[in-house]
């Protein structure tokens, strides 16, 4: 089994940094600003010689007793809790703080090991750099730079020694991966801890708590699967610190990476046009669609009502996915819901035979045939599967850019109800055969001559001027013949 290393230390230290270098990816926000990391953050090592988990967390306020920063001291100790080993990280800029003696402190009441790294040390002398941190008694201070990669690979070389080695890794299977996007302060973050069965993520009564995308595996059912939790996505025009416009990038990416979107809606709020632009855009992305309307307990009979018209008027477009109206904080309809989750990916990932698709094509069009467009009729041959996730069916025959869009949706509508794609979005490619009677020839044709008087005319006197001249040559040839 995998060790796992948790790198833990005050604000703006580098931890996400030097998680981005171990994980080799660019999977934890990184700015010039203390308290951006705020969940836990989990990552597949790729530096060192031996496979393991890095941790990334949020900036350690033990001192703090309430708010988000008491939030992110508690997941912080979780974290190390979780652990095989503890790398503990501090500024070699700004040297030893009284939080650093704080954290070491608590560092030294645990039963991990803990390993001591000075951090932004590039261009600097190594001793007199780590003299100063002895003073903190968690052995011989290890001076790094997570953002230059100077002594990672020895960092974690060091740590990895005090365990074996592991056992190759299993072959990993495709498992269903889906993310929990939505406007800000819906619920997310609640609906994924809810789902986990613990509190995995940080959820408080503030818009924009959640910064990162956290992708967090686990088992239901004996089954695995990948939750990521996104931050919430505003309007563009409100949208204006520069760390808000990296979280809403990373949500959008969390969509292309996942099979599944899970659109958060607030029932106590209206749906709003930002809840219909993020929906179009996992449309947009071929994804599967599963919609939780949350907070459903704590309305009125007349607003529920009133909600489901707004969504059939606002989200219209989201016929094929399924709606739950759900309570992510007592739990109610979470069940339901992770079944629906479950059939969006089979039905996305679904695998189509092509005789079976054609026979069902041959009978949509026994039953409607397409409409002429002119004189000409699309004349559907056969059909075959093109891809997953999204499903995609290839037409082919002849005339097919002729095809209306409303006759596209019947075909859509045919091909889902036969083989049961419910929950995602269906695209149909036309595949228009050549036409062997077509003129093929590049070269520009040459102008038909129009046929006159005075082209016959002189057509004629043309055929009298040869025939002179071969009578000429005839004589010529006989005098020669008759003087031998």
């Amino acid at each position: 089994m995998k060790p796992t290393i948790a790198l833990v230390g005050r604000p703006n230290v580098g931890k996400s940094t030097l998680f981005n270098r171990l994980t080799r990816s660019r999977d934890a926000l990184v700015a010039d600003l203390p308290g951006l990391t705020r969940d836990r953050h989990y990552g597949h090592g790729r530096v060192g010689s031996k496979p393991y988990l890095a941790v990334d967390t949020g900036g350690f306020e033990p001192v703090v007793d309430s708010g988000i920063l008491y939030e992110m001291a508690k997941h912080t100790l979780q974290a190390i809790d979780e652990a095989d080993a503890v790398v503990f990280l501090v500024d070699a800029r700004a040297g030893i703080t009284p939080q650093d003696k704080i954290i070491a402190n608590r560092l030294r009441q645990s039963p991990r090991p803990v390993f001591l790294a000075v951090n932004k040390g590039e261009g600097g002398n190594q001793a007199v750099l780590a003299a100063e941190f002895y003073e903190l008694a968690l052995g011989e201070p290890l001076v790094i730079s997570g953002a230059h990669g100077d002594g990672v690979y020895d960092l974690i070389e060091i740590v990895l020694a005090h365990f074996p080695d592991a056992a190759e890794e299993e072959r990993v299977e495709k498992h269903p991966v889906f993310a929990v996007i939505g406007r800000p302060n819906v619920g997310k973050s609640t609906l994924v801890n809810t789902i986990l069965g613990e509190e995995r993520v940080i959820t408080f009564d503030m818009a924009g708590t959640t910064r990162d995308s956290i992708h967090i595996d686990f088992e239901r059912g004996g089954k695995p699967f990948t939750i990521i939790d996104t931050a919430g996505v505003r309007r563009r025009g409100k949208v204006d610190e520069a760390v808000e416009k990296f979280s809403v990038i990373k949500a959008m990416q969390a969509v292309e990476a996942a099979n599944v979107a899970v659109l958060v809606l607030d029932a106590q709020q209206d749906i709003a046009d930002q809840d219909a632009t993020i929906a179009g855009f996992a449309l947009e992305a071929g994804r599967a669609l599963v919609v939780a309307v949350n907070k459903w307990d704590n309305i009125s009979e007349e607003r529920k009502e009133q909600i489901k018209r707004d969504i059939a008027r606002k989200l219209y477009f989201l016929e094929f996915a399924r709606f739950h109206y759900v309570s992510a904080l007592h739990g109610r309809g979470i069940d339901g819901l992770f079944d629906s989750i479950q059939a969006a990916y089979d039905a996305a990932m679904t695998k189509m035979s092509t005789p079976k698709i054609t026979r069902v094509l041959q009978s949509a069009v026994e039953r409607q045939q397409p409409p002429r467009a002119g004189l000409v009729r699309p004349k559907m041959r056969y059909a075959h599967q093109g891809g997953m996730n999204p499903p995609i069916i290839v037409i082919h025959g002849n005339a097919l850019q002729h095809i209306s869009d409303a006759y596209t949706r019947y075909l859509t509508q045919t091909f889902r109800k036969a083989f049961n794609l419910q929950g995602t979005p269906l695209r149909i490619q036309y595949n228009v055969g050549e036409n062997p009677y077509e003129e093929t020839d590049t070269k520009p044709k040459k102008p038909l001559r129009r046929v006159t008087l005075s082209n016959r005319i002189a057509k004629r006197e043309e055929h009298k001027q040869v025939k002179k001249q071969v009578k000429r040559k005839n004589k010529a040839s006989a005098k020669k013949t008759n003087a031998r």
